[in-house]
């Protein structure tokens, strides 16, 4: 049963992301933001350095980038290891939840990626009765 119909059957969960209190909403933010969403999606085409993932996720700076990681690995959806080389490296891949959050993401991402001439097609729309109203 999901927390979605267990909610709508009035049941007691342990935890809401509706409720402002609630550390899901975190989480949430993390995973569905935009550095986290395209993170994750990059993570599950699997192990990246650093920079390859920087280079996959094109647009991100490496602060963001870093933020990002640090924030996806304390959550638990990404493990950090860095290995004792000089130089050093350090490899980036999901964990077990981060590959079951990332798979139901990039579900997303496809079903958005899918749809994108009805996507533009509706801004068209939009912006031509927004400026016919003018």
């Amino acid at each position: 049963m999901s927390t979605t119909q267990e909610r709508a059957e009035g049941r007691d969960l342990p935890y809401d992301v509706f409720s402002r209190g609630c550390p899901s909403r975190d989480t949430l933010e993390h995973v569905t933001g935009r550095w986290g969403a395209l993170t994750l999606g990059a993570l599950s085409e699997g192990s990246f350095r650093f920079n390859e993932l920087r280079r996959r996720v094109d647009g991100v700076s490496e602060k963001m980038l870093s933020q990002t990681l640090h924030a996806l690995e304390r959550d638990g959806l990404v493990h950090r290891e860095a290995q004792p080389t000089n130089p050093p490296r350090v490899d980036y891949e999901l964990t077990p939840l981060g590959r079951e959050t990332a798979r139901r993401l990039v579900a997303l991402i496809e079903c958005l990626e899918g749809s994108m001439d009805e996507v533009l097609a509706a801004r068209e729309r939009y912006d031509a009765e927004r400026a016919a109203q003018r």
